[in-house]
């Protein structure tokens, strides 16, 4: 019998059904995902964590990082490290208990390492590889697969310091990237639906109103109509420009695959700082910092 643990999407925001549908499917065979006994109690706590105070988030996390690792080696261990550590970079939550998050998924990938996806890294190595590259998290693997995700990350790097755009904020004005060389830049990447997004817009309007008279610019790309976002910033009181990629083409060329995530560019137009989820006012804080930006 299948577990009860599993809803139709339908019934939840986009970013919450891919937590949902992550958990109660397996992508290699469409098949639904039987939970045994002892590991219902950890999806549940799992589906829960954005509901929970950030303090008691962090406690919780970092235990059910503990529980995962004494799984028994089956499929569903791998699963649900990764289910956690890609809820795991919400915010700030303690890099002890990220570190135990990423020692869980590196430990899960050891025991039973999954097949490559197309030829391509299995995502687990990539949430892996993400870890140790942007949350400077410590962990190793011998798998070539491993080795084959820090270099892609090392290419959409490059990519990215290479990409320029000229989009449309909501006011009608054009912004071009290049042009805005000689300012601090943060391009963030964002969309109405995305809980975390919506968490950390208020902490990015305070500082871009603490520093904008530095030079600070905030660029915020949506792909989503203007009849749906423009509504949503009024609403927020968002005063940072909001611009539209509705073809997401740029979201391509910054290789954008989840969100939120940032890129602060220095004064020379380097991008110096990312983040591959959503930051914290401190966290936002220490990205800029590396600017001059104090």
């Amino acid at each position: 019998m299948h577990s009860n643990l599993c809803w139709s999407s339908t019934r939840f925001p986009v970013a919450v059904s891919f937590i949902l549908l992550f958990l109660c499917w397996s992508s290699s065979s469409q098949e639904k995902v039987v939970w045994s006994e002892q590991e219902k109690p950890i999806v549940e706590q799992i589906k829960g964590l954005r509901k929970l105070d950030d303090t008691v988030r962090a406690r919780t996390t970092r235990e059910l990082a503990l529980q995962i690792r004494q799984l028994p080696v089956v499929p569903n261990k791998l699963r649900l490290a990764e289910a956690l550590a890609n809820l795991s970079t919400e915010g700030d939550f303690g890099r002890d208990t990220l570190q135990e998050v990423t020692t869980t998924l590196a430990t899960a990938l050891r025991e039973e390492p999954p097949a490559q996806e197309n030829g391509n890294p299995n995502s687990t190595y990539m949430e892996l590889a993400s870890l140790v590259k942007y949350e400077h998290m410590q962990a190793s693997s011998h798998n070539p697969q491993f080795a084959a995700a820090m270099a892609k990350l090392e290419a959409d790097d490059v990519k990215r310091q290479s990409s320029d755009f000229t989009l449309t904020d909501l006011q009608g004005g054009n912004w071009h990237l290049k042009d805005l060389q000689g300012k601090v830049v943060l391009v963030n990447f964002w969309a109405t639906w995305c809980p975390p997004c919506r968490k950390e817009m208020p902490d990015l309007q305070a500082l871009y109103d603490k520093y904008k008279e530095q030079g600070f610019v905030v660029l915020a790309i949506s792909d989503e109509e203007a009849a749906k976002v423009s509504p949503f910033i009024v609403e927020r009181k968002i005063s940072y420009p909001v611009l539209l990629d509705p073809g997401r083409k740029v979201n391509d060329a910054f290789v954008v695959e989840g969100i939120p995530k940032s890129f602060v560019y220095d004064r020379n137009g380097k991008i110096v700082a990312q983040s591959i989820d959503m930051r914290t006012r401190g966290q936002f804080q220490a990205m800029l910092a590396q600017t001059g930006l104090q």
